[in-house]
């Protein structure tokens, strides 16, 4: 027999002790010596390394060497300037029109500058470590979204580092291939040789690779000198554009010359004769005009040269777009950077407001001085019109390359802190290896490896759609990180940087995601699809990461408001739903209890409870805080969706009171009590069963470590020779109690004998057994009360839980005087009843004629007996045996009998009969509920 419930008596000093001992060796449990823990976590929190010794904090200091404008300005100018600059400006301009180009370029830095802003909120309100963009994402959306967003930002950096190389060598080839316009076939092969290009790009991603294998602060300490010479590269191009006002007649590219196919096109710089050839072989640079700037106003969205595709407004968007993503090039140094929540906002904020004025400037400089024809069929015109070709190719080799520098030490920083994360197991275990100066160069090789990849795209034009989706993800993603923090209105949550509100992430937000569908729908819907798996995944591992995760102040805050519009005073029986507390002592000789109430309770609260006898007074601290821990692991173990109440008080009953009143919050409170059943039969340790045979099953999993230490977590059941610690008067009282308190009641019995997994194993039907009928007051028999409809109810909820759906059928029991009642009108009676009910079950007559005769006849007329129904009437124990041996043979095919609980007894000396009447009832039956219920709670209307 199953003893489900007991209540530990208080410890002895030695026991304690030795609890204490045991505690100190569990991993989940507080040290005793709590008031360390707070200077503890202070020390960490003011610095992530000084906990080893001074030459930690010595090395923290010499790896951040970088400051503001070395460290994070010129990586995201760079980044920014890349390809667009020397490239693709005349591509836009010559396909957008100028003010078209001028719109994408204010669309395209307003959703960077409303991401700024949010990177800036995030970056100054703590400490910045490694990871940059990736660590302040994780840290305030948590492992599953931050580890999924982190892996999509990887991928946008690993495409750009393609992109920008693509770009360097299409710029060499159109200087130095075939039809060069510095040196003609310095080149052994043209751009149209695919093979010879994906080698010259190797060539160069194989340098970029030397320069990061050195490490990320060298390539940031030359960034200054390589920003500078683009700066005087691009002033060159200013400079020549005023200085060149005379018309200048200059060439096609060499591709766009031959279009390979006819191009049916009325620009008649695109009308070709019958080999393919174009009638023109160049257009006019004009200079300053007004002629010019008036022709190239509007859009004329033609097929690109290189790719021979349609341009439209949204491929020109992601070619503008993907050359100006390189904000988070210097939240990416965060590792380097000597004061980076400081650095970051200011130096990204200038950097944007620099470039912004740049590529502006530019815009109408190049749509006001050439023609459409040169701007749509030579992308390195600039050259051409500078005081000095050579200017506008080093330009463009310095942008490209540093900003495939930055963003293959970006992607590598970012894959470093995924796998120092331990995120995707051991997959990412090799990128932690780093040099002696913390270089990750393992990391880089695993990036140079994916680049490689990319590169087999072969254009430019073709990586940008995938690069700027990518990146427009993570951006999405970082204004919802600060949309997050400040909706969740955390007290901890208070950047130094004030320029933001949820006004401007919510813009931000809205504006990355429409221009990725915008983009390309196909490479968005992948992104998503690829975030959404990789969250799912981490969300089944059960991370035991202590970063906080934005999620739980997001439910805190949405749970708070709900919770104040869940009125108790509206509630309707329609809507009515179990809402448990479960008592409990040991959870060892109960954990199947456990498991079943959650069954049962239909998406209502449940609350397992536990008293813990004591005074506070006998403790230095409180020892509920010890105990909390331990209750949370097993509800994590067993699965179960419950909460927890632990309290400690002179006695069960009070400590039972405690519970009642206090549990719950506004319309949640429990309105139903269960307990187990006491009696002297030795209880059985379900959960060390239930741990045997998980582990059996499901080894392999992470969280085997928790299933090894639930072991610890709970003193072994009682024993022989060891006595309840609870009386039957004090058991009884507990009923008592809970009734006045207006809660329905459940006794649980024999519930170490359930088993589930065997009855969704089982090949036979079995069935859940009603006996709707106070089998001490038998002469009631004819009557239904709020009790039997709670009964029906909870029964009814049990058929509806997947496993018990599909093995079990509901039947109930009507037992019939044979010789006076009509026992045909009866079960019609019932059936419709039931059908009313829309409780779908079996009636079974059981006749008892030859039990009931020999009761001798009970007090109270046929007007007080729906009173008296639920009233106990002490009968002879024959009768009880009688009745037992009668349900007994009913139930060789039942997973679960619910019977009738009547009230106890006012006189508190007829306790233990009371008790010993339901045990002996309930002797030698399947798992058995005694139910008693105070409320309707079944409802026939609509």
């Amino acid at each position: 027999m199953s003893h489900s419930y007991s209540i530990n008596g208080e410890l002895s000093q030695d026991q304690r002790m030795d609890s204490t001992a045991d505690d100190e060796r569990s991993p989940l449990i507080t040290h005793s010596d709590s008031r360390s823990s707070p200077i503890w976590a202070l020390t960490r929190s003011l610095s992530r390394n000084d906990a080893a010794s001074s030459n930690g904090q010595q090395q923290q200091t010499t790896t951040r060497t970088l400051g503001l404008f070395a460290g994070v300005f010129c990586p995201v100018a760079l980044s920014m300037f890349s390809t667009l600059l020397f490239l693709r400006s005349g591509f836009v301009v010559g396909q957008a029109g100028i003010l078209e180009s001028v719109l994408q370029l204010v669309l395209a830095y307003f959703i960077l500058v409303m991401t700024v802003l949010s990177i800036s909120a995030i970056s100054t309100n703590g400490a910045l470590e490694g990871g940059g963009a990736y660590y302040m994402i994780s840290r305030a959306l948590g492992p599953e979204f931050g580890g999924s967003i982190g892996f999509l930002f990887f991928v946008a950096n690993v495409l750009a580092v393609g992109l920008y190389v693509t770009g360097f060598v299409e710029a060499m080839i159109e200087n130095f291939g075939p039809g060069g316009t510095m040196v003609d076939h310095a080149f052994l092969k043209g751009d149209h040789d695919f093979w010879y290009k994906y080698l010259y790009c190797s060539i160069v991603l194989f340098v970029c690779l030397g320069i990061c294998i050195v490490g990320g602060a060298v390539f940031a300490k030359t960034s200054l000198v390589i920003f500078l010479v683009v700066v005087v590269c691009l002033l060159s191009v200013f400079i020549s554009v005023f200085a060149k006002n005379s018309t200048t007649e200059i060439e096609y590219a060499q591709q766009a010359k031959h279009t390979f196919e006819r191009r049916n096109i009325s620009l008649e710089c695109f009308q070709a004769n019958a080999s393919g050839f174009v009638l023109q072989d160049g257009a006019n640079y004009t200079g300053l005009r007004a002629k010019t700037f008036k022709d190239n106003t509007f859009s004329k969205y033609q097929k690109d040269y290189i790719t021979k595709d349609l341009m439209t407004f949204a491929t020109v968007f992601a070619i503008l777009f993907s050359s100006v993503t390189g904000i988070l090039n210097g939240a990416n140094m965060s590792g380097e950077l000597k004061e980076p929540s400081k650095a970051i906002p200011k130096g990204t904020l200038y950097a944007v407001m620099f470039t912004f004025i740049s590529y502006l400037l530019l815009i109408i400089l190049v749509g006001g001085s050439s023609d459409r024809c040169l701007l749509l069929n030579n992308y390195i015109f600039l050259q051409e019109i500078n005081l000095w070709k050579p200017f506008v190719l080093i330009g463009i080799f310095a942008a490209t390359l540093s900003a495939a520098l930055g963003n293959l030490i970006g992607a590598s920083r970012i894959l470093q802190a995924l796998a120092n994360d331990h995120l995707f197991w051991f997959v990412l275990n090799p990128a932690t290896i780093t040099t002696k100066s913390g270089n990750p160069y393992v990391a880089v090789l695993i990036s140079w490896f994916l680049v490689q990849l990319v590169l087999l795209v072969g254009s430019l034009n073709a990586i940008a759609p995938a690069a700027s989706v990518f990146f427009l993800m993570s951006y999405a993603s970082v204004n919802l990180a600060c949309l997050a923090l400040e909706l969740a209105s955390a007290p901890n949550f208070r950047p130094t940087f004030k320029y933001f509100t949820w006004y401007t992430c919510t813009l931000g937000l809205i504006g990355c995601i429409v221009m990725c569908f915008l983009i390309s729908s196909l490479y968005s819907s992948i992104a998503i699809i690829v975030m959404l798996i990789l969250a799912i995944i981490l969300h089944f591992r059960s991370l035991p990461t202590q970063w906080g995760s934005i999620s739980q102040a997001l439910i805190f805050h949405q749970v708070r408001k709900y919770l104040l519009m869940l009125d108790s005073r509206k509630a309707h029986v329609k809507y009515w739903r179990p809402q448990i507390l479960l008592l409990v002592a040991n959870p060892r000789q109960c954990s199947e209890l456990i498991t079943f109430i959650n069954d049962i309770k239909k998406g209502g609260l449940y609350v397992i409870g536990h008293v813990k006898l004591g005074s506070l007074d006998s403790y230095t601290t409180d020892p509920i805080l010890e105990e909390n821990p331990k209750w949370l692991g097993l509800i994590d173990y067993l699965k179960v969706k419950a909460f927890v109440e632990v309290t400690m008080a002179n006695t069960v009953s009070e400590g039972l009171q405690h519970l009642l009143r206090l549990s719950g919050m506004g319309g949640m409170k429990p309105n139903t009590v269960c307990f187990g059943f006491v009696d002297d039969s030795k209880p059985k340790d379900t959960l060390s069963f239930m741990n045997n045979e998980r582990r059996r099953r499901f080894f392999t999993r992470l969280e085997s470590g928790k299933k090894v230490s639930i072991d610890n977590l709970f003193m072994n059941i009682r024993g022989d020779g060891d006595s309840g610690q609870l009386s039957p008067l004090e058991y009884v009282k507990l009923i008592s109690d809970s009734l006045k308190m207006q809660k329905n009641v459940c006794l649980c019995r024999h519930f170490d004998q359930l088993s589930k997994q065997s009855i969704v194993n089982s090949k036979k039907t079995l069935f859940i057994d009603v006996w709707p009928v106070n089998l001490f007051r038998p002469d009631t028999a004819n009557f239904f009360d709020n009790t039997c409809l709670f009964m029906l109810q909870l029964a009814c909820i049990l058929t509806m839980v997947p496993g018990w759906k599909s093995k079990t059928r509901l039947r109930v029991f009507l037992c019939l005087n044979a010789q006076t009642d009509n026992t045909l009108q009866k079960q019609q009676k019932l059936d419709a009843f039931l059908h009313q009910l829309r409780i779908e079950a079996s009636v079974k007559i059981v006749t008892w004629d030859h039990l009931v005769s020999h009761l001798p006849v009970m007090s109270g007329n046929s007007s007080d007996k729906l009173t008296l129904m639920e009233k106990f009437h002490a009968v002879p124990t024959e009768f009880i045996s009688s009745i037992n041996q009668l349900i007994t043979s009913y139930s060789s095919t039942t997973a679960l009998s619910f019977m009738y609980l009547p009230v106890p007894p006012t006189d508190v000396r007829e306790s233990e009969t009371y008790l010993n009447s339901l045990r002996l009832l309930s002797d030698n039956l399947p798992p058995t509920v005694f139910v008693h219920g105070l409320h309707p709670v079944t409802s026939t209307t609509l």
